[in-house]
């Protein structure tokens, strides 16, 4: 018998530990959309397992799952939350303190991950807190109960009919709530539409790039620019509070607004940025003409102290880059950007301001929602990327990618078109070459040329016989030095090797 009771408990048990967690969950995520976005419980746990996880973790994520790594982490976090809440609801049946005992607990988990942020405020909170009241209120609710005018104090079930509707108004409450959360946190978001300044000179038009299908734009549109950062959510920075700060070893510390950083000379630099984390051939990269501000005008009006070697800076989220100074201070001319293809910043790429570092990868030269830069040393202080072991100074390398045709494509015999980019950024692309199965190295047509700090594309023209074959791509800089063709792997500078695709020609 009592098997028998054990086995009809499990589901609706399960189904009514589910349903906790569901309106916790909910109710979490509605109480957050009416104080801190970032504090709803999902994304709050979530963001701190972004900080714990290990570098090999982190790599693998992005090199697997891409820019889905973060819909996927908080995916994750829910089906945990919703199975211990499976597995709770059937003991909650016999041990009725665990109906608030694991409500309690998840919501603790919750609010010390929001309150541990960099930037969280007492407000934090709340939304771990509602959480856990809403799913231990919500358990007890759908649990059995002790009937008062039953002698022997057995706790009874709900009614069949009864437990059904609760658990849809609990399915329903927690739909409603969780939409309405996320529409206070829509109007959380500030307007990005801004008037930018005219650069001075007005700089010419990109040439075309070239037309090849599948090809790369030689501008990457702002909606396709690749994104690759911690930031499960995207900061929503209001311009009329933000502020840039340049201080540390300074003789002049520096605080702008953005009606006075806007009213200094700006200037509209083609640069591609490219993320530490790609694979030899991988996505991450993107060229775009940014609108910004020097950044060596800023330092040299904020006065930099000899013994500075490091620009510290800081996103409004308190995560922080470390660049070299001379990187800011040379005629690469790196930028506080404003602007990308003449619109203003994304919010998914910075907005209202954001570093842009010329031959740098982005974990060391690309700040994004910048607040602050603090002028130090690297005995002194260590950035977020560097903390894991990631290289003090990353300086790209020079590589090149075949992107038409794709890996594994079957062709026919004839004419193929073999196209590309490749980049050598702070030197400039000499020459592209390809190599068929091995053979000689032969010269590609080079695109347009934007300069040393931005991509070139590349086409070749190959008579294709039958059979497979393997193609190799290399770029050759401007010093005449092919790139490197010792394969490795992203961590901790950046991934090096030829491009290797195979085909089949029928």
């Amino acid at each position: 018998m009592r098997a028998d009771s054990q086995a009809n408990e499990r589901l609706p048990g399960a189904i009514a530990g589910v349903g906790a967690v569901l309106a916790g969950l909910a109710a979490g995520h509605l109480i957050a959309g009416l104080v801190a976005p970032e504090a709803s419980p999902a994304l709050a746990v979530g963001s701190r397992l972004v900080d714990l996880a290990p570098t090999p973790l982190k790599d693998w994520a992005v090199a697997t799952l891409g820019t889905n790594d973060k819909p996927v982490l908080v995916a994750g976090v829910v089906v945990v939350a919703l199975a211990l809440g499976a597995g709770t609801g059937p003991l909650a049946f016999r041990h009725r303190r665990l109906a608030w005992m694991v409500p309690a607990l998840l919501g603790l988990v919750a609010g010390a991950a929001a309150v541990t942020a960099p930037t969280a405020t007492a407000a934090a909170v709340l939304p771990a807190l509602v959480a856990g009241v809403a799913g231990a209120v919500t358990l007890s609710w759908l649990l059995p109960r002790r009937h008062p005018d039953d002698p022997t104090g057995t706790p009874r079930a709900l009614p069949r009919r009864a437990f059904l509707t609760g658990t849809a108004v609990v399915g329903g409450s927690s739909a409603v709530a969780l939409v309405t959360g996320q529409w206070f946190a829509d109007r959380s978001r500030v307007a990005t539409d801004v008037t930018l300044p005219v650069a001075t000179p007005a700089r010419t038009p990109l040439p075309a790039g070239l037309d090849v299908p599948g090809l790369s734009l030689w501008v990457t549109p702002n909606a396709d620019f690749y994104r690759v950062d911690i930031n499960l959510l995207v900061p929503a920075v209001d311009i009329t509070n933000w502020r840039l700060s340049v201080d540390g070893l300074v003789d002049r510390p520096l605080s702008l607004s953005w009606a006075e950083l806007i009213a200094l000379p700006v200037v509209e630099r083609d640069i591609t940025l490219n993320c530490v984390s790609n694979e030899v051939g991988g996505p991450y990269i993107g060229g775009a003409r940014w609108l910004g501000v020097r950044t060596r005008d800023l330092l040299e009006h904020a006065g930099v102290r000899a013994e500075a070697d490091q620009v510290l800076s800081r996103s409004v989220d308190g995560f922080t880059i470390s660049t070299p100074v001379q990187a800011l201070l040379d005629d690469r001319d790196a930028l506080v950007a404003i602007g990308m293809n003449g619109r203003p910043l994304p919010a998914e790429h910075g907005f209202p301001a954001r570093l842009i570092t010329p031959g740098l990868y982005g974990y060391v030269g690309a700040t994004k929602w910048l607040t602050q830069l603090t002028l130090t040393t690297y005995a002194q202080q260590s950035a977020y990327w560097t903390v894991r072991g990631w290289a003090e100074r990353g300086p790209v390398k020079p590589s090149s990618r075949i992107e038409v045709p794709r890996g594994f494509a079957k062709l026919p015999a004839g004419d193929v078109i073999v196209a590309g980019t490749a980049w050598a950024q702070h030197i400039g692309v000499a020459r592209v070459q390809l190599r068929v199965d091995g053979g000689p190295w032969q010269d590609a047509t080079l695109g347009a040329d934007a300069g040393i700090e931005y991509w070139r594309q590349w086409r070749f023209g190959w008579k294709a016989t039958p059979g497979e074959h393997v193609l190799e791509s290399r770029v050759i800089d401007d010093r005449g030095v092919p790139q490197s063709e010792q394969p490795a792997a992203p961590f901790p500078d950046g991934a090096s090797g030829l491009h290797r695709i195979t085909v089949t020609i029928g």
